[in-house]
């Protein structure tokens, strides 16, 4: 099971990930970024804007994909956790993060 703690050095929390956790995030970032790429090169080549567009609307996708498998994760392992080993902060956290991500 992953777990979080506090970094001694910079007093903030970090994630533990399993190498299969990393990998699939790692893998939605940078599908991210080729696209991203994509776009830069549509725009260096003079592309028609609604072709553009269309891929601005993909990197969004593939960016709210990477947030849904990130927040997956961090329901089943952090907030869970938290919330088992009776840390209701970790609710009030987790409805800040939500509402952040809704806007």
């Amino acid at each position: 099971m992953s777990e979080t703690k506090a970094c001694p050095h910079c007093g903030g929390r970090k994630k533990i990930r399993t190498q299969e956790e990393k990998e699939a995030l790692i893998r939605r970032l940078r599908l991210a970024e080729g696209q991203i790429r994509g776009i830069q090169k549509m725009l260096e080549e003079d592309a028609y804007c609604p072709d553009i567009l269309i891929q601005v609307s993909a990197v969004s996708a593939a960016l709210n994909s990477f947030n849904r498998e990130l927040l997956a994760c961090h329901i089943r392992s952090c907030v869970s956790e938290d919330i088992r080993d009776g840390k209701d902060e970790a609710i009030d956290e987790f409805v800040r993060v939500l509402q952040k991500l809704m806007k």
